[in-house]
């Protein structure tokens, strides 16, 4: 939706420094005559007079500087991507224009949002009569979702540099900032150049180990016999083999967790957990971006292998859920994209349960399901029940995030009775969670646990292992 146009608004006069100096030097003039021995009266009218003077000058200086910005109203109009990335630095380009017969210098604050960061503000400008001028600055998203550029503040010098004239100049600009897909780009780049353990991903699929013919291709030495085509090889005249490949057009449904946990932020800047997101220097932030970014990834790889891929949200805010059914091809990436670009995680609680009937309900033919989650020990009595009814259907993978800050506060040096009695919670904590994870594994063999800066990884490495093993 495009936002609303702001009216051209009158400018507002601040005094400058020249204008106070002005003043105050008319105060000091007037001592010099005093001591000379001048009767008060006579210094008063002087003073008053000159008084006077200056301020019809300062007044004739704001004056016709008021008429001409309103007779000639300054534009402003902004280049710029209306999609961004979150941690990426985009240029800005802007474009000022003086259709008026007086020149102007002064700084330009553009109208930024709190989440967005810019070194190079406020720029100053020159605009000669009748003319305009460029200028451009790097704009670096913090968070994701939708958002605005609101109108630039000028700040003009008069004429005579007694005042500064404020206005407001461009309109409001819709904006939306995606997580940050470099990370998918540098992965397909890898990918393409079989250098996926760059990235921390190991593959495990080895030649010709999947099931759906791919092609035929003359035998080499390390090809399995069986897979060998007599008939093929009779015609040719030398043996041929049979090349397969993992097994296409299957399912994988992302249950992303937008509950309270997932708001843990660990100030981890730079972390993703992949070869270019520590190039692009982004911030992925809460725990909830992390596995939004990974899942992001997950998907761009299933995607590509001709799987569908789907998501659905469970501990939303109310009204605030989202569910994409699955679908193939590389477009559902861009909806995706589109649709999860402003979720925010709420401070609900998550019901597992709920959403493993939800999904239970809604997808009858047997899938990949990964649930992205931030759990821990008390979460066991309601999350095995949901994870033994979805097994009932589908191949589930449990994606737990372990906090940093966990091992970090074990790590501390004990120089006080409260900093010990601070890490032996954090040692009886972390040793609860571990024996959950236990048992979860024992009982669900497919679990990643992972700090968040690693999820990505992991997450497309058990993927590719699990269609290597056609487990589903």
């Amino acid at each position: 939706m495009k936002p609303p146009a702001i009216p051209q608004r009158r400018a507002s006069p601040v005094p400058t420094g020249r204008l106070s100096l002005m003043a105050l030097g008319l105060g000091l003039l007037s001592l010099p005559a005093w001591l000379l021995g001048m009767a008060p009266e006579q210094v008063a009218r002087a003073w008053a007079g000159l008084t006077a003077v200056a301020a019809g000058l300062a007044a004739y200086d704001l004056v016709r500087s008021m008429l001409a910005l309103r007779r000639h109203p300054i534009r402003l109009r902004r280049r710029l991507p209306q999609v961004l990335s979150v941690g990426v630095a985009h240029r800005v380009e802007l474009q000022i224009d003086n259709p008026g017969p007086r020149s102007w210098t002064g700084l330009l604050f553009d109208g930024l949002d709190p989440s967005f960061d810019s070194a190079q503000l406020p720029l100053p400008i020159q605009l000669p009569a009748s003319g305009g001028a460029q200028a451009h600055y790097e704009l670096l998203p913090r968070a994701r979702g939708a958002t605005i550029l609101s109108p630039a503040r000028l700040r003009l010098r008069s004429p005579w540099r007694l005042w500064e004239l404020q206005c407001q100049v461009g309109d409001l600009q819709a904006l939306r900032v995606f997580p940050n897909f470099a990370a998918v780009a540098g992965y397909a780049w890898l990918a393409g150049q079989h250098r996926l353990s760059e990235i921390g991903i190991k593959t495990s699929a080895s030649r010709g180990a999947g099931t759906d013919f791919h092609s035929m291709a003359d035998y080499r030495d390390g090809d399995p016999v069986r897979h060998i085509d007599w008939r093929a090889s009779q015609r040719r005249g030398h043996p041929v083999v049979r090349r397969y490949q993992d097994e296409r057009d299957q399912r994988v449904i992302c249950l992303l967790d937008c509950g309270r946990r997932m708001r843990a932020d660990e100030g981890d800047a730079g972390a993703q957990g992949n070869h270019s997101g520590a190039q692009s220097g982004a911030h992925p932030g809460s725990h909830f971006d992390h596995a939004l970014n990974a899942l992001i990834l997950l998907a761009y790889v299933a995607l590509k292998g001709g799987d569908e891929v789907g998501v659905r949200t469970f501990g939303h805010p109310p009204g605030q859920g989202r569910q994409l059914a699955p679908r193939k091809g590389q477009a559902t990436l861009d909806g995706l994209l589109s649709a999860l670009h402003d979720l925010q995680p709420g401070i609900e609680h998550s019901d597992y349960l709920d959403a493993a009937r939800e999904l239970m309900r809604q997808e009858k033919r047997r899938s990949l399901v990964i649930i992205a989650t931030n759990c821990r020990d008390d979460d066991l009595p309601e999350l095995l029940p949901a994870l033994r009814l979805l097994r009932t259907r589908h191949l589930v993978l449990l994606a737990s995030l372990r906090e940093r800050a966990l091992d970090a506060m074990i790590d501390m040096p004990l120089t006080s009775g409260m900093r010990a009695a601070e890490v032996a919670a954090a040692h009886s904590f972390r040793q609860a969670r571990q024996d959950a994870m236990r048992r979860l594994a024992s009982q669900h063999a497919l679990l990643v646990d992972v700090e968040p800066q690693h999820l990505a990884a992991a997450l497309v490495e058990r993927y590719q292992a699990i269609k290597a093993s056609h487990q589903l």
